[in-house]
């Protein structure tokens, strides 16, 4: 038993299990944000451009409940107890679904051309050379020479 804890201690710590719950947790609280920004500002506004349609409040009775239709919310079709089907609700977690593809998207591409940026190498400025051949004997001198000191040639102020 003692083994089995000390492996599982080891797992656990490992940095990939931390950095994965982490994830898990921002998610939960990412998707929390999303799911308000759905019903919260997206929603009404499509109603308002549909004329003011909640989808909320969109579903199809099965089953009536205990008290007798027409049921105007879906939270009273609940209360009464009828068995509906809440096509409104998959509307707006389909419109959570694209939000939350479209801002990972935004996010992984960021993190992408951050990543480009970074492993980019700098580009290196060329080296000016700090000597000169002389063209007679090829004995390297330095930029300023104006004579070579090994074949006594003179050198013109353009010889490279």
């Amino acid at each position: 038993m003692k083994g089995f804890l000390e492996e599982f201690r080891t797992f656990a710590v490992k940095g990939n299990v931390v950095d994965m719950a982490i994830g898990i947790v921002v998610g939960s609280a990412f998707t929390a944000i999303v799911s308000s920004v759905v019903k919260d500002l997206f929603s009404p506004l499509i109603g308002l451009i549909t004329g003011g349609m909640n989808f909320s409040n969109l579903f199809v009775v099965l089953k009536s409940g205990a008290t007798p239709e027409p049921y105007l919310t879906l939270e009273q079709a609940q209360q009464a107890g009828a068995v509906t089907l809440n096509y409104g609700n998959f509307i707006n977690s389909t419109i959570s679904f694209i939000i939350i593809a479209f801002v990972a998207f935004i996010i992984v591409r960021a993190v992408n051309r951050l990543r480009t940026l970074h492993d980019t190498p700098a580009p290196v400025a060329e080296k000016v050379p700090a000597t000169k051949s002389c063209p007679y004997c090829l004995t390297q001198l330095p930029l300023a020479a104006s004579r070579c000191p090994a074949c006594t040639s003179h050198l013109d102020a353009e010889t490279p």
